[in-house]
């Protein structure tokens, strides 16, 4: 009797285990992995999102340091990313148009410049050298170009492994992090880029304690006045929003950041919010000189060492301004049928 038990109990763990490998097996013929992507693809990638004007979800530094976007997150992120925002300046900030300027597609990973990239790029001719009898080279130069470095950006889009077969619209959802293609206006892509509690606080035109200037300017508008003042040893900045006799709001702002908001009603009565209602986890300030990388900007000569900051009373070097971002040509064709999701198949 325990022989025949002991016999059942083999045998039913055998067929357990064989439906258990019959089912992985047939789960893995439905979901085979996906195939490398096809030279007809790469071509209309290259083909329908060179040149396309989308809408900026998030913060993009100027210089060689963009974006890695993979498995839906981006890096740098949080402080890090404000703190490069603060050392270069911004290639273009959410809510601003843009143009990807170059696609290049990579063993792992999709590249998408944006605004003209981080390097400026040569034209053909400029590479030619022309030897003259005297020894002297002359190089051809384009008397549209600027001698300004490039003032864009780009993002990484990553894959496992290898870039697998695309349609359109799974591509464009992939890149949604950080690049906007669905939106018509720059409120409704700004919008869709901050935390929720923003989003309903801009909707509803009011201010929270913690918002940034660029937040208020879509709650509010631009302020009738500023009011520049001192409490102590904090500069701070007051925007004035409202004339008697309605209400009147006045936004005190710290830096970047909202940290009072103080509102005159009709009747009299004064309302005033000082904690804070919304964290962006932001820095204030950027990195003191000797924090900043090695390979940063400077009008120091080689071997010199860094003034002295109690003695020196020149203002700090502000960061470059972003070049405008590109306007939409009118009209223009909307992309094969593939970008609207239909499969390429070799």
């Amino acid at each position: 009797m325990r022989f025949f038990c002991s016999r059942s109990y083999h045998r039913g763990f055998s067929f357990a285990l064989s439906v258990l490998l019959a089912s992985a097996s047939l789960g893995f013929a439905e979901n085979p992995p996906a195939p490398k992507m096809s030279k007809q693809t790469r071509d209309q990638i290259l083909h329908v999102f060179d040149g396309e004007l989308v809408y900026i979800r998030t913060n993009f530094p100027m210089g060689k340091t963009g974006l890695t976007l993979r498995n839906g997150v981006l890096t740098p992120n949080g402080a890090e990313l404000q703190q490069l925002m603060a050392l270069w300046g911004p290639a273009c900030k959410p809510g601003d148009r843009a143009r990807i300027s170059d696609v290049s597609i990579k063993q792992d990973h999709i590249r998408f410049e944006i605004n003209g990239g981080p390097i400026k790029k040569q034209k053909w001719y400029q590479h030619i050298q022309i030897q003259g009898s005297a020894s002297a080279t002359v190089t051809p130069v384009d008397p549209s170009a600027s001698n300004a470095n490039a003032r864009g950006s780009f993002v990484d889009l990553y894959f496992d492994k290898y870039v697998p077969e695309l349609t359109g619209p799974e591509l464009k959802r992939l890149l949604r992090p950080a690049l906007d293609f669905d939106s018509k206006t720059a409120f409704e892509a700004y919008v869709e880029s901050v935390p929720p509690k923003v989003k309903a606080a801009i909707l509803a035109h009011r201010v929270l304690v913690g918002m940034n200037q660029e937040m208020v300017i879509y709650a509010k508008g631009r302020p009738p006045r500023r009011v520049r003042e001192k409490d102590g040893d904090t500069d701070y900045e007051e925007w004035v929003y409202g004339t008697p006799p309605e209400d009147v709001d006045f936004v005190r702002f710290v830096g970047d950041e909202v940290v009072r908001v103080e509102t005159m009603k009709v009747d009299g009565e004064k309302v005033v919010r000082v904690e804070k209602e919304v964290d962006l986890g932001e820095p204030r300030v950027a990195k003191k000189e000797e924090e900043r990388p090695s390979n940063a900007p400077t009008l120091r000569r080689p071997g010199e060492g860094a003034p002295d900051t109690q003695q020196s009373n020149s203002p700090a070097p502000m960061p470059p301004m972003p070049a405008p971002g590109p306007t939409a040509p009118p009209g223009g064709d909307s992309g094969p049928n593939w970008a609207r999701g239909d499969r390429v198949t070799n």
